[in-house]
């Protein structure tokens, strides 16, 4: 369990929020919604699952569709918003292994011990690091939706979303989860277009819907290839 929170939770979670610091709200979420690429490849290499023809073309695909969506950042100059979905990137790498590692703890603990302790453990580094800074800051100027915000991220987001994921993975299985991920870009584009006024360039469009393809053709076409048999 220390270990799973130290992956969990004090890597995945402290890269993801220098990757969302460094990028947008929208890269962050196409970035990240690589999660079941890296889970299938990761399955493969401890050898839980046999990859298809299609799905190694989905994998090719979503990394394409990757590279793609990152070079109007790359080709501009803007090194710190590419180096921030690279360091995305690795946190969503650092997910998909807990997302397959936690699954046989918490069939054999319960979600509930298994968060609690995974989440602890995990957490106080991530406290330990961030005391100074949170010494430092001028909390006062935060308004009032800057405190549910950040209350959001602490509660929702960072307990209760965890809990619901692990509680979901354990009853449906890691394969009919991840998929999940896919309503990520959308509504965090839609939400970062509303609130915070960010656009989209053509070829950042494109990007994220070949990314996207590439994420669910290797997703399901072992799956379509299993139905047909």
């Amino acid at each position: 369990m220390a270990w799973l929170g130290f992956i969990g939770h004090s890597l995945h979670v402290g890269l993801v929020t220098y990757g969302i610091h460094w990028s947008t709200a929208f890269s962050s979420s196409v970035i990240l919604a690589c999660g079941p690429i890296l889970t299938l490849l990761i399955l493969r290499y401890q050898g839980l699952e046999r990859l298809s023809a299609a799905q190694m073309s989905g994998v090719a695909l979503a990394f394409g569709g990757v590279l793609m969506f990152l070079s109007d950042k790359l080709l501009g100059g803007n090194w710190r918003a590419g180096g921030g979905d690279l360091v995305l990137l690795v946190a969503a790498a650092f997910f998909s292994y807990y997302t397959v590692a936690v699954k046989p703890v918490m069939e054999k603990h319960g979600p509930v011990l298994t968060m609690g302790y995974a989440t602890l453990m995990g957490g106080l580094p991530v406290m330990l690091l961030s005391v100074p800074a949170g010494m430092a800051a001028n909390w006062s100027v935060l308004d009032f939706w800057a405190w549910v915000g950040l209350f959001w991220s602490i509660l929702v987001s960072a307990f209760i979303g965890w809990l619901a994921w692990g509680w979901i993975n354990t009853v449906r299985g890691v394969a009919r989860t991840a998929p999940l991920m896919y309503l990520m870009p959308p509504m965090a584009g839609l939400f970062a277009w509303a609130l915070s006024g960010e656009h989209y360039s053509w070829i950042k469009i494109a990007g994220a819907g070949v990314t996207l393809l590439g994420v669910a053709l290797a997703q399901y076409a072992g799956q379509i290839k299993w139905r047909l048999r």
